[in-house]
């Protein structure tokens, strides 16, 4: 919508899920990107041609949900302690980001130009998610008092890696590309 004449605002939605395989240096885990964003922009046409900076702020639902997979005989290895997949039970790890985050690009196209036609839009930005947060757990530990004590020191230590592991992925790319039709 036009805000000034060289200003417009826009909203968007974004949705996506994603399934991969990946490992710390103990676990591998069966995950899951759940990328949910919802953004506020305003676009700034500093030229007289479609050239434009956009800035705004993005409802950030991005995170990741992973469980743990033991290996091929039964057991997980957790901070060089050996645990069967039956005493440590389910081995749970989530990573999120901060939920609202500001972003900056450049782009091109304008949907709102008179011009009557097909339409072409690209996006160059960057949102600044902040380092995630990691959280690794486990449930159902079956094994004595002792061990189980000492598996949640080792799953504590394994969220340490996790999260060093992602500690400096704090800016997120958005590359976007979109076509209209002005009647």
């Amino acid at each position: 919508m036009p805000v000034a004449q060289q200003l417009n605002a826009r909203f968007g939605v974004n949705y996506f899920d994603y399934s991969f395989h990946t490992s710390t240096n103990d676990i591998n885990y069966d995950a899951k990107a759940k990328l949910r964003t919802f953004d506020a922009l305003l676009d700034w046409f500093p030229f007289a041609n479609e050239f434009r900076l956009s800035g705004g702020v993005i409802y950030n639902g991005n995170k990741v949900d992973a469980t743990g997979t033991p290996k091929a005989n039964g057991t997980y290895t957790i901070n060089g302690n050996t645990y069967t997949a039956s005493q440590a039970g389910q081995v749970d790890g989530r990573i999120d980001f901060k939920k609202f985050a500001p972003y900056l690009g450049l782009g091109y196209g304008n949907a709102l130009a008179p011009n009557k036609g097909w339409g072409f839009t690209a996006d160059v930005g960057v949102m600044f998610q902040g380092n995630g947060s990691t959280s690794v757990s486990n449930s159902g530990c079956t094994a004595s008092a002792l061990i189980c004590t000492q598996l949640a020191r080792d799953v504590a230590a394994e969220n340490a890696e996790l999260n060093d592991k992602v500690h400096g992925y704090n800016l997120y790319p958005v590359v976007r590309l979109g076509v209209s039709y002005k009647f």
